[in-house]
């Protein structure tokens, strides 16, 4: 895993992330939360393709819910066991 993946990992397990999937504005995509749980602006175009590997991968995923709200970015098991173990090998 690179130290990219990993940074994004930890966004994610840090509830850090959303994603907008573009029903009510803006284009479908990766956006960063804020503090109080709104969106907080979108995140850099270079770390999107990274998030949707990390999904792919079945590391992080997108949180399932009806309505046109922005869904929260969820560290998965396999994200956190993931994490665990790189986190013991350093």
């Amino acid at each position: 895993m690179t130290d990219h993946e990993l940074r994004l990992l930890r966004c994610a397990a840090d509830d850090e992330l959303l994603f907008h999937i573009g029903s009510w504005g803006g284009p479908a995509g990766y956006r960063w939360q804020g503090p109080d749980g709104s969106e907080a602006g979108q995140v850099p175009p270079w770390d999107e393709p990274v998030l949707d590997q990390l999904a792919d991968r079945g590391l992080i995923t997108i949180e399932a819910r009806r309505g046109p709200f922005d869904r929260r970015v969820l560290l998965s098991r396999a994200g956190a066991e993931a994490m665990a173990t790189l986190s013991a090998a350093a």
